[in-house]
């Protein structure tokens, strides 16, 4: 039995792992990675694997770093099962086709450039139509139901507690006569989260790949994480200034709303419109409609009583992109939820360029925040930041609260692996940036005795019964940084002659120009004494 990594190790991105087991080859999600212009260039990288020759593709969830990678496989040969839960299965028929639709549209904008600067067009990673392709391989399982991939595997799916759908997925391999256990977390989320299930203990696994996003830190508590909320708008509202709330389509949007309504309805913060500003976000809120068989006791009483948390009069979703635009124009007081979580693509790039410079308003972030978003620079305290090649001076209020956040944190993942009854003969710590899975993983060790490992991107573990064997394939891991590095060189060189071309054409005076000869003397020198 062996697995590769094909992506989210030492990252919390590109969620990918290939499982190899009594002749089949299965993969434990297909996420499409974000962030960084070298993470996202993994998404055009050449397979490690032939996707004709895998047989299911397992999805935890619908999250697009968990799944977005689908409809390129599919592009490109795969024709088996992709297993999920129905609630993930439904997630999908619109989240699929809004990433292809970005990616169709950043390549329309990259190629006005290319056309500018005399260089070849570039394909979209992928089509709606390939998305729409992809959604025709879809099998629904039910949570607790054991589906048999074969006569020698089983899997099940438990309830993960991060979003709609969610799921843990316990594999029982069965290989020259010995039954092996392997559980993969996906991504766990908080107890005691509105809306859905806690996360389901599993009490026995051989093998445990468990995510670690939040591994050393701790999540406000309900009541502090809603007084904070509250301070912010009340404070920005007397301002006369807008709250922008960079908010995941599905489940953080839903979230928000939930605590939204609690709120007004405690008369802690004034009836303030709330623009659902993403047709993506409007959508998966109708899914979460027909799924209560995902929903927690609190969920399934408010309904009961004819409350909907969703749907309330201060609560405006604007669908079309001149209803998004009149947002803008309105004055200041509001606040705007709209995807993407990051704030890689999507609407509220457009709302942040429109508030980011204003002292009245505030950016508020509720999510996990990767490295080389343009999410995270803002969080992180950058001064200014380009949205659509126009730099924008930060000056608006930036604050972020994790309690909002659909993962488990540090004590709550410490606790669900406390549970096991039968412990993991090893941890694989997934799903995390390195230094906090290093610190997670120390943690770990010392406090339950468990032996861990955090697995290098591209590397193989081939896992036998008490034995863990790391096996590296040292040339796919040179192919790919060699190809990175180039990827990165060409970017770097696009990007420098596209400033200088504007500058140019701008008749930019001669301290720009100066400043543009300084940085490209810089890299000369730099080449010049490296190589």
């Amino acid at each position: 039995m062996k697995l590769t990594f094909c992506g989210g190790a030492r990252t919390v991105t590109g969620s990918s792992i290939l499982l190899e087991a009594a002749g089949k080859k299965i993969l434990l999600d297909c996420g499409l990675f974000q962030g960084g212009r070298r993470l996202r260039a993994r998404n055009f990288s050449e397979y490690v694997y032939n996707p004709a020759e895998i047989d299911f593709i397992i999805l935890s969830h619908a999250h697009i770093d968990h799944s977005g990678l689908l409809p390129r496989l599919v592009k490109d040969g795969f024709r088996g099962q992709v297993l999920a839960t129905l609630a993930t299965a439904d997630l999908s028929k619109i989240m699929l086709p809004d990433s292809a639709h970005i990616h169709v549209i950043e390549a329309e904008w990259l190629n006005k450039k290319n056309r500018r600067a005399g260089r070849p067009e570039v394909e979209p990673l992928y089509t709606v139509e390939d998305a729409e392709e992809a959604l025709k391989y879809f099998t629904a399982i039910d949570y607790y139901e054991p589906f048999r991939l074969s006569e020698e595997i089983v899997i099940k799916f438990f309830d993960a507690g991060h979003i709609l759908g969610s799921a843990i997925t316990e594999i029982a391999i069965t290989e020259n006569g010995t039954q092996v256990k392997l559980v993969f977390s996906g991504d766990l989320g908080k107890s005691k989260q509105p809306i859905i299930r806690d996360p389901d203990v599993i009490e026995e696994a051989d093998y445990l790949i468990i995510e670690g996003t939040y591994g050393t830190r701790e999540h406000e508590a309900e009541e502090q994480k809603l007084e904070i909320l509250q301070n912010v708008i009340n404070e920005t509202v007397s301002r006369q200034g807008n709250i922008v709330i960079p908010s995941f389509a599905v489940g953080r949007t839903q979230e928000m709303l939930y605590f939204l309504s609690k709120l007004m309805s405690a008369n802690k913060i004034p009836n303030l419109p709330i623009y659902i500003d993403s047709p993506l976000a409007i959508s998966a809120t109708k899914i979460f409609s027909r799924h209560p068989e995902c929903f927690d006791l609190g969920m399934r009483q408010l309904l009961l009583r004819g409350q909907d948390p969703f749907h309330f009069p201060e609560a405006i979703f604007t669908q079309t992109a001149e209803e998004s635009q009149r947002i803008n124009r309105q004055p200041g007081g509001a606040m705007i939820i709209s995807a993407s979580g990051m704030a890689e693509a999507g609407r509220i790039k457009h709302h942040l360029r429109h508030n980011l410079w204003r002292k009245e308003s505030t950016v508020l972030f509720v999510g996990y925040q990767a490295e080389g978003t343009l999410g995270r620079r803002i969080r992180d305290g950058a001064k200014k930041v380009r949205i659509f090649g126009e730099e924008i001076m930060v000056r608006a209020r930036v604050i972020a609260i994790d309690g909002f956040s659909a993962h488990a944190d540090r004590t709550e993942l410490l606790s669900w692996l406390n549970k096991f009854q039968k412990k993991p003969k090893q941890v694989i710590l997934f799903h995390g940036e390195e230094e906090v899975l290093t610190a997670f993983s120390a943690e770990i060790e010392s406090s339950y005795g468990l032996s861990t490992y955090i697995p290098q991107y591209l590397e193989t573990l081939e896992l036998q019964p008490g034995i863990v064997e790391l096996k590296t394939t040292a040339s796919a891991l040179v192919r790919l940084k060699a190809r990175e590095m180039m990827q990165e060189w060409q970017a770097l060189a696009n990007e420098f002659t596209e400033r200088l071309e504007l500058a140019l054409l701008d008749e930019e005076d001669e301290e720009g120009l100066l400043e543009l000869e300084k940085d490209l003397n810089a890299v000369k020198n730099c080449i010049t004494e490296n190589f």
